[in-house]
């Protein structure tokens, strides 16, 4: 299961299957993913151009309408598949506007033509049906997909088909995955444990927290590198558009999706166990998009996966219903978390001695106390601005 996702009002929980099917199957379900590029780029293209078809999504939507007319292979695509791909081409205009209206440093997301596309996206109950047992799904448009089996042990048969908003045909390197977006409210009963913690993120450990503990940093991309070194060479070796060259970019994608499995797999347990044993949580508002701009490490910032992580902490606490404030990262190394005296460090520098009132403990600890006394301070002002006669 992954997590929510914010459209709107509702939550909405996705909920991941592997397909099984017949390479028939798949072969359609690649014919309909290549049509989803196809439409959402013709789109686009219309916004660009400032047509009447590209002025808004009703106007995509039926642009779509449009376009099946007159290509026979866009035809075989349902109808709300099709509203979906225009509705993934106006998404990417308005977050451009959204960027250019909000001065979002760097660049502005400016929309661009979709060469790898990976999925389908179904709306409502069109085009595809789940059957009783809640273990095979059927797609029901002109792709010929038709029925595939859910492999896995949870089964879906507990949502009624009128609280599955969305259903997703993703490919991935190891197969075909189908999503259902679920409009259901999810809740965890938190226990108490009195434990406020604030947490420093780190590359030398992968975050430390204001008790002094440290979890350590997996480094999974640093650790299957020189796997992945040996695959890209064996990539570039193969003729371009051969079976070969084929085979061997699917080889190194899935040492890929293994290294980001790895990744997503230690933020989520991480993340589950900080926010089980806190009722609150504190972290830096990291700008991980500056940050990965120094060359020298930017790669060890990726590999980290502090977004990932924080992005878990944040919808876990949301789940067990605890507090977590992100606070601004200014100075939370600099300061001494006794007194609040300045005191000038290099990053090579991995204790802090204060010399105003002689605290010396490890740089990131420090850090770690200066987040969590700053989200004290940020949730005070908030309760006695929020408290009225």
């Amino acid at each position: 299961m992954a997590r929510s996702d914010e459209g709107g009002s509702a939550p909405m929980l996705t909920y991941e299957y592997k397909l099984a099917g017949k390479p028939a199957q798949y072969a359609a379900i690649e014919a309909g993913i290549r049509v989803v590029q196809f439409l959402r780029n013709k789109c686009l293209r219309a916004w660009m151009d400032r047509t009447e078809e590209g002025q808004s999504f009703a106007a995509m939507s039926a642009y779509t309408a449009v376009l099946a007319q007159h290509f026979p292979f866009a035809e075989r695509l349902g109808s709300q598949a099709r509203q979906a791909a225009a509705e993934r081409a106006w998404k990417a205009a308005e977050r451009f506007y959204a960027n250019c209206k909000h001065q979002v440093p760097g660049k502005k997301g400016y929309p661009r033509f979709q060469r790898d596309c990976r999925s389908i996206e179904y709306k409502a109950t069109a085009g595809w049906h789940l059957a009783s047992d809640g273990r095979h799904v059927t797609f029901s448009d002109g792709l010929g997909i038709g029925t595939l089996r859910l492999v896995g042990t949870r089964s879906i048969e507990t949502f009624p088909d009128r609280q599955i908003k969305r259903v997703r045909l993703v490919r991935r390197a190891d197969g075909y995955y189908v999503q259902f977006c679920v409009d259901a409210e999810r809740n965890v009963d938190h226990t108490p444990t009195g434990k406020q913690t604030g947490i420093d993120m780190g590359l030398q450990a992968f975050y430390t927290d204001s008790d002094g503990h440290t979890v350590a940093n997996p480094r999974h991309y640093r650790k299957a590198e020189k796997q992945l070194k040996k695959l890209q060479q064996r990539v570039s070796r193969k003729k371009k558009g051969s079976n070969n060259h084929q085979k061997s970019r699917k080889t190194l994608a899935k040492q890929h999706l293994k290294v980001q499995r790895q990744r997503e797999d230690h933020a989520r347990k991480q993340a589950c166990a900080l926010v089980t044993s806190s009722d609150l949580i504190a972290f830096e508002d990291l700008q991980v998009r500056n940050l990965v701009k120094n060359h020298f490490l930017a790669k060890s910032i990726s590999d980290a996966g502090w977004s990932q992580f924080l992005g878990w902490v944040q919808y876990y606490a949301r789940l067990h219903g605890i507090a977590c404030v992100a606070v601004p990262p200014a100075y939370t190394s600099q300061a001494c978390s006794g007194c609040q005296a300045l005191v000038k460090k290099s990053l090579s520098v991995r204790t802090h001695g204060c010399p105003h009132c002689g605290l010396i403990l490890d740089r990131d600890v420090n850090a770690a106390l200066n987040i969590l006394q700053e989200a004290l301070r940020i949730l005070g002002h908030r309760r006695t601005a929020t408290a009225g006669p």
